[in-house]
């Protein structure tokens, strides 16, 4: 039975990770949740992933590596901590958007990606476009505004309605694909008609980390 460590930066998120894997219907998969909240929240204060945060995520990454057969890192700001693990990991460590931008470029075209708070703009701007190189996808990363307060203050259903109605307007101004950044925001999609929903983290990421510890 695959075990995957996921790593949150926020307690709600291991909710969203359990529904997604119950969407997927992966059967035997065990999701083991580790929450530091403090992680994101210092890279906050610095406005960025400095290199004294990136270490102390590496080091949580490796820590959970030892009991699991894959690493899920969950935050995007913290994104590229993952990619510094892997190397010398036991098990394979992923970031949970790296398989979300894989899917999203895939097409090529207009590709809109969605975040709430502005530190995970930076690493998402990357990871998209060195993704879009191979199918010459156009990527445009962009803040919602106000989401993240709404999220901050405790109110996920403006949250989700501010992401929804972002997500709307991308695809109504023509992008071919839009995608949500941030695995805390896959709740909005549920609020767009079928046809309209964006590309969510929790269970691309999810598939992706299973197949990982799989081999």
């Amino acid at each position: 039975m695959p075990r995957i460590a996921c790593l949150h930066t926020f307690d709600s998120n291991a909710a969203v990770f359990e529904e997604a894997l119950r969407a997927t219907g992966l059967a035997g998969v065990s999701l083991q949740h580790t929450v530091r909240a403090d992680l994101l929240a210092a890279a906050e204060r610095e406005g960025r992933l400095t290199s004294d945060i990136a270490e102390e995520t590496v080091a949580v990454l490796r820590g959970l590596s030892a009991q699991a057969d894959a690493v899920l890192l969950t935050c995007s700001t913290l994104g590229p901590a993952a990619e510094a693990a892997a190397p010398d990991s036991p098990v394979p460590v992923l970031r949970v958007d790296a398989a979300l931008a894989a899917e999203a470029v895939k097409a090529g075209g207009r590709v809109v990606v969605l975040c709430a708070v502005e530190t995970t703009v930076e690493p998402t701007r990357h990871l998209f476009e060195a993704a879009a190189r191979a199918t010459g996808a156009a990527v445009s990363v962009e803040v919602v505004p106000q989401a993240w307060a709404a999220f901050k203050a405790g109110d996920p259903e403006r949250y989700r309605e501010l992401v929804a109605r972002a997500a709307g307007a991308a695809k109504a101004a023509g992008a071919t694909r839009v995608a949500l950044a941030q695995a805390s925001m896959a709740g909005a999609a549920a609020l767009l008609p079928e046809t309209e929903r964006p590309l969510t983290s929790p269970t691309v990421g999810l598939a992706a980390a299973v197949a990982a510890s799989r081999g």
